[in-house]
């Protein structure tokens, strides 16, 4: 007799044996015993997690012999046929071969036909998203008035791809994922009637490469049994399924957590003896860290870890030993360097510098503790000497070009006077810059702006810029120049001569421009600011309490506020 693998010699044959889908199978039981039987199922869920085996065990709770019941015998002829997938009045589609609306007119045509010689015929359509828009909607009328002796089961791994005039007419049953201890008491059941010789620890090993999956769990321990034969070694199983040893992970997450560089390094350096992939094995880091976190925020996780007794009791000591915070820093770091170890060209240098860097970080402190901290520093400050106040300092005087005095005539005989104070800066150098920019000539301004002030003495200005700019072209264009004699004798109220000339800033000393002049005083103001800043008892306390450093200073005082 030719070898049958576990997957197909130990499929589900009763509601009962439907692994991790207990809602499923009591739900169908009970529609099958009150006789509320729907058309349409809609079976969706992962891969290998029963949804073709509970659709045939509804298919044989329905036509079985011995008449409508949750659990079929399994022995009658009808059961029989429907469990060797040749059931005469049961059909099996394999939707991602018959995609076509043709396919489905077929289907429709054979649906009128009463069964042959059960009470329903079904159709089983797996992979039922495969179907094209055109054979969903040569489905939908039939679904929408079947004929009572016609049921349909659909199965599918993503429903989100079946329109929604398909899924408002189905029952819809979700099949989960089956978590790693259910998987494992299920193989265990298996290899003790197979009589294979394998520790807990392998059957866990093998059942996490099933990521879920039931079918992928046997497929898994059948390649492992080829491989072993009748006794199974935990090294073997390692060996074979490329998976990294969870001793190697909790010894570098115990390094980790205990700040102990040595432990997390040596670890990694087997994991590299061992020719493990650095990527795989940051990757079940990751899981080691996640469960440490949820460890933290749920004393019982339950079905949040895939766990195993033993496994799930040394978690709980090594999430005891930090705290929330420390564990998920160090998850968010690894998530990182996972990332980035699948482009980079030295991965084991990489994760040995995020193990450096986790066993080096300082402890984090949580949140109750630094407010704590700082009531204890504001009441010290209530309580003692007043911190002193940091007075802004007296706006430094800005050194302004030379001015010259007009003079002002008066009746004869008389001796001319000056202008008054205030209005001489008013006929200085910067106020032609905004005389002129006043004047709606912001380009004309701009050119001033950058322009050194080489002479100043009326009837003349001597103006410098740097060879070669754009700027000194602009300002001996004469169109520029023109407005710029005109709007310098409103100005000052009689002609004036402008020089234009062009400078060598690197080998000649020449005065600043405004734009220079004024970002000097910015940067000035930004110096005093900081220091300022850090001098202060407040500022220097919170940086000795949080560890912080200074980013950016901003000025509160810009704009009157």
């Amino acid at each position: 007799m030719s070898y049958q693998v576990l997957a197909l010699k130990y499929r589900p044959q009763t509601f009962a044996d439907l692994v991790g889908q207990e809602h499923v199978g009591r739900t169908l039981g009970n529609a099958i015993a009150s006789g509320r039987i729907h058309h349409a199922f809609l079976f969706t869920g992962a891969r290998g997690v029963g949804k073709t085996s509970a659709a045939r065990i509804f298919a044989k709770a329905l036509n079985c012999e011995a008449g409508l019941t949750a659990t079929p015998c399994n022995v009658c002829p009808s059961c029989v046929e429907i469990t060797k997938g040749n059931g005469i009045d049961v059909f099996e589609i394999d939707g991602a071969s018959n995609t076509g609306v043709d396919d489905i007119r077929e289907l429709r045509d054979n649906i009128r036909y009463l069964p042959s010689r059960s009470r329903y015929k079904l159709f089983i359509i797996d992979e039922v998203h495969m179907l094209s828009i055109n054979a969903f909607n040569a489905l939908l009328k039939t679904l929408e008035e079947p004929p009572a002796h016609a049921k349909f089961i659909f199965a599918t791994t993503e429903p989100h791809k079946i329109p929604v005039t398909i899924l408002s007419r189905c029952q819809r049953f979700d099949f989960r994922k089956i978590a790693v201890t259910v998987v494992v008491t299920r193989l265990r059941q298996i290899v003790d009637a197979e009589k294979i010789a394998v520790s807990d620890r392998a059957l866990t090993l093998i059942a996490r490469r099933g990521e879920g999956s039931m079918r992928d769990a046997l497929s898994t321990l059948d390649q492992v049994i080829a491989f072993c034969g009748a006794a199974v070694a935990d090294e073997d199983v390692l060996a074979l399924l490329g998976m990294v040893d969870r001793r190697l992970l909790l010894d570098t997450a115990e390094g980790i957590v205990g700040r102990d560089s040595r432990l997390a390094l040596e670890a990694l350096r087997r994991v590299d003896h061992l020719g493990h992939s650095f990527r795989q094995f940051c990757l079940e880091l990751v899981e080691i860290f996640r469960a440490l976190v949820l460890l933290k925020v749920a004393a019982e996780p339950g079905e949040l870890l895939d766990v195993t007794g033993d496994e799930l009791r040394e978690l709980k000591q090594l999430a005891d030993r930090a705290g929330l915070e420390e564990h998920q820093r160090a998850l968010t770091l690894l998530m990182k360097t996972e990332a980035e170890l699948a482009t980079s060209s030295f991965p084991r240098l990489a994760l040995e510098m995020t193990l450096v860097r986790l066993t080096h970080l300082p402890p984090a402190r949580d949140v109750a503790t630094l407010v704590a901290k700082l009531e204890e520093l504001e009441r010290r400050l209530a309580s003692g000497a007043s911190s002193p106040v940091v007075s802004p300092r007296a706006p430094v005087a800005v050194p302004r070009p030379p001015v010259a005095t007009v003079p002002v005539e008066g009746p004869p005989g008389k001796k001319a006077e000056a202008p008054a104070a205030p209005a001489v800066p008013q006929r200085g150098w910067p106020g032609l810059v905004e005389h002129v920019r006043d004047r709606r000539r912001p380009a004309i301004a701009a050119i001033l702006e950058q322009a050194s002030l080489l002479a100043f003495a009326l009837p003349q200005l001597q103006l410098g810029l740097p060879r070669g700019s754009f700027a000194l072209e602009q300002l001996q264009d004469r169109e520029y120049l023109e407005s710029l004699h005109q709007l310098a004798a409103e100005y000052f109220a009689q002609p004036v001569q402008i020089v234009v000339s062009a400078i060598d800033a690197s080998r000649e000393a020449v005065p600043p421009s405004l734009v220079e002049t004024k970002r000097a005083q910015e940067s000035d103001r930004e110096r005093r600011l900081r220091e300022e800043a850090l001098d202060h008892p407040l500022v220097k306390a919170v940086c000795d309490i949080f560890g912080a450093e200074i980013k950016e200073i901003k000025a509160i005082d810009k704009g009157g506020v």
